[in-house]
């Protein structure tokens, strides 16, 4: 049975933000950091149950799957230690900022760009909101934002060349242990002798990390660079409706607002390849 491209999409945008909301209620029990080691070590475990993807790596796809792995550990980390201090809803919608330009570069015809206006719109309503913070916090929100650009270049290109499919998602989530483990290895610890903290964790990283990238990259292979940049505007609707039923952080109704706006933009886009 074939899906739409964009039923990927939605699957990837529920569980962004899904697994990371889970996360902060981790991190009464786990630092950020260790949160952030759990969730790529226990998905690089089913990636290799799964998909026993050392094959993936030759001579012409090691550089993508290093750079890859490289910024899905920092972009992980970085976001964690946003979370923590920000709200989620926050981190998403600064998240979003650094993709609008990756919209705007591949969109051609009036109907796209009044999709981009209404989504960016939409985004600075649910931003406006709750600019409000620890100014550390901001640091990583941006840091995640610009990385989370660099993810979205650097996995796209990927998903439409031999280095990326889920084999390559796979190889490149072992690269990132290598990463991460010196930032996270010591405040993972705690959870050794944890149990409830280690189910969760690995919970985490299956509806974090498994299940959003592989959703990419099948969404990847079918979409435009600037289709899937542009709905990347429903992130920061999601985070907020996640975390209304998880977090219970209660939007405002400038915030719905913003939703409907993001909504409407992405509904009024066609794609362009």
């Amino acid at each position: 049975m074939s899906f739409p491209p964009w039923s990927y999409f939605v699957g990837s945008a529920v569980f962004h933000y899904l697994g990371p909301s889970f996360a902060v209620l981790l991190f009464s029990r786990v630092a950020p950091l260790g949160v952030a080691g759990l969730r790529i070590w226990s998905a690089v475990l089913v990636f290799l149950l799964w998909r026993r993807p050392w094959r993936t790596l030759n001579r012409d796809t090691w550089r993508t799957i290093l750079l890859w792995g490289a910024v899905l550990a920092l972009m992980n980390s970085s976001f964690y230690m946003a979370i923590e201090r920000l709200p989620l809803a926050t981190v998403a919608a600064i998240e979003f900022l650094p993709v609008i330009g990756l919209a705007a570069v591949g969109m051609r015809t009036r109907r796209n760009l009044t999709a981009l206006a209404a989504a960016v719109t939409g985004v600075y309503l649910l931003t406006d909101v709750r600019l409000e913070g620890e100014p550390l916090g901001f640091v990583f929100a941006f840091a995640n934002a610009a990385l989370f650009a660099l993810y979205v270049v650097v996995a796209h290109r990927a998903a439409q060349s031999d280095a990326g499919g889920i084999d390559g998602l796979a190889m490149a989530m072992v690269v990132a242990t290598v990463f991460v483990l010196p930032i996270g290895g010591v405040q993972a610890v705690p959870v050794l002798t944890d149990p409830v903290a280690l189910a969760a964790g690995i919970g985490v990283g299956i509806s974090s990390s498994v299940i959003p990238y592989v959703c990419d990259q099948l969404a990847m292979a079918r979409l435009s660079r600037a289709t899937y940049a542009l709905m990347v505007a429903l992130l920061p609707a999601t985070a907020t409706v996640v975390g209304l039923v998880v977090l219970q952080q209660v939007p405002v109704p400038t915030e719905l607002a913003g939703i409907g706006l993001v909504i409407a933009g992405v509904s009024l886009h066609r794609g362009e390849r």
